[in-house]
């Protein structure tokens, strides 16, 4: 299956994407678990880059899981609406966006989807966001977590440097740190709270991050 939506999300036309949901779909998957596929393929290109894929990989690869959200979107609103509005009762705040350098979004807005489907209020800095951007958000929302995503080796760094700056500031709020650029053992390393390695894992991570 991770080959499948690999090929599906590096093919230029844009046509291989659409029939692997619309395959999907009809074989009964539901739109989360066609969420985690697209991750995993996601996660699997980041992983290549510079050694198997190269920035007009990524930049493709950005542009069909783009094409995938608007097809299943919809279909994740529909279960939330169908829950009966003011179903869910909110969990917490999330502040999230894609660190300093990075401007890739997908798998941090694939993230926000399922965090604000299960119940999360999340407020989305968008790409290339800085410390004290950050921080304000943190400040103005009173954000119970903030999630940092990077999908580049290059910018994930950048990561520890955020840490260190809530930390020095005393500006208190669980930092969840993801994306493809990252791992457990990184995570670890700058000091993060917690670790997501996919959307799912993120969002359960999230809630027991609320104790």
């Amino acid at each position: 299956m991770e080959g499948a939506i690999v090929d599906a999300l590096l093919d230029v036309t844009k046509k291989r994407i659409e029939a692997f949901c619309e395959e999907r779909l009809n074989s009964g998957t539901n739109a989360y678990e066609i969420i985690e596929d697209i991750t995993r393929g996601l996660r699997e290109i980041g992983e290549g880059y510079r050694d198997i894929y190269f920035d007009a990989e990524l930049m493709v690869s950005g542009w069909n899981a783009k094409k995938a959200l608007d097809i299943l979107k919809p279909l994740l609103q529909e279960k939330e609406e169908g829950e009966g509005a003011g179903a869910k009762e909110k969990l917490g705040k999330v502040v999230i966006g894609t660190v300093k350098g990075d401007v890739h979004d997908i798998g941090k807005e694939i993230v926000t989807i399922m965090l604000s489907s299960e119940g999360f209020e999340v407020i989305d800095l968008g790409t290339d966001v800085d410390k004290e951007k950050y921080a304000d958000a943190v400040k103005e929302t009173g954000a119970d977590i903030l999630a940092l995503s990077a999908l580049l080796t290059t910018t994930r760094e950048y990561m520890a440097e955020v840490i260190e700056y809530f930390r020095r500031t005393g500006l208190e709020v669980k930092i969840l740190v993801g994306g493809g650029a990252v791992s457990a053992d990184f995570s670890n390393e700058i000091g993060a709270d917690a670790y997501g390695k996919d959307a799912v894992e993120a969002v359960r991570t999230a809630k027991e991050l609320l104790g």
